[in-house]
């Protein structure tokens, strides 16, 4: 998505491919209790936290899966940035660990599709520039598809997820410096929960899933 960090589009789209599996993180939460799913998410946002710094230090880990994680890394990633993975592994853990289910299986569906979106059709046929590397196609291509994606959310209110669209389309086109894997399901999620809390909905509230099993 962002064009100094440009990697081939054979790699790019091995890349989304990756990004697309993530969609077993909302599914899987959506089909497992929360303790589980939070677990499980944290646990993969570890080690793939240890990977990359496995890689800034030079450890053998690193040396294991070079070859293969290299060819689809982009250059801020190899010269100490981390990865994607351990972004939207972290901030989905967050996103489980702070919003009610729905949003939070919400805001992550919207970086996954969003992001495969926005990078494909920008790369592709993205003609006129938005703000910065950013093209008009591109974002148009992300706030179509996350409409279609806030139709499908069971239990969200339309309303909401619509706004979430917006919401996660403003944050990965404007997201800047800050990582859109982090930036978009976090304002998208913020936005809902927010709006829902003051509409009434009675579990719109931060730590809601975390205060429902505690309680049992």
């Amino acid at each position: 998505m962002r064009q100094t960090n440009e990697i081939p589009l054979s790699a790019e789209l091995v890349r989304k491919g990756i990004h697309l599996f993530a969609l077993v993180i909302p599914a899987g939460y959506y089909l497992l209790p929360f303790s589980l799913a939070l677990g499980v998410v944290a646990l993969a946002a570890a080690v793939s936290i240890a990977i990359d710094l496995s890689r800034f230090r030079r450890w053998p880990l690193w040396s294991w899966v070079s070859k293969i994680l290299t060819p689809i890394i982009r250059e801020h990633e190899i010269t100490g940035g981390f990865t994607g993975a351990s972004y939207i592994l972290t901030t989905s853990t967050f996103c489980i660990l702070l919003f009610p289910k729905m949003v939070a299986i919400a805001s992550i569906v919207f970086i996954i599709v969003g992001d495969i979106a926005a990078a494909l059709v920008g790369r592709v046929y993205g003609r006129h520039k938005l703000v910065a590397n950013k093209s008009v196609e591109g974002s148009g291509a992300c706030l179509l598809s996350l409409v279609v994606v806030a139709f499908l959310i069971p239990e969200l209110p339309l309303w909401a997820g619509l706004v979430g669209a917006v919401v996660a389309t403003a944050a990965e086109a404007f997201s800047g410096r800050i990582d859109d894997n982090l930036a978009v399901p976090l304002a998208s999620g913020a936005a809902m929960l927010a709006l829902m809390y003051f509409s009434g909905y009675e579990h719109a509230r931060l730590f809601d899933a975390l205060i429902a099993a505690i309680n049992g």
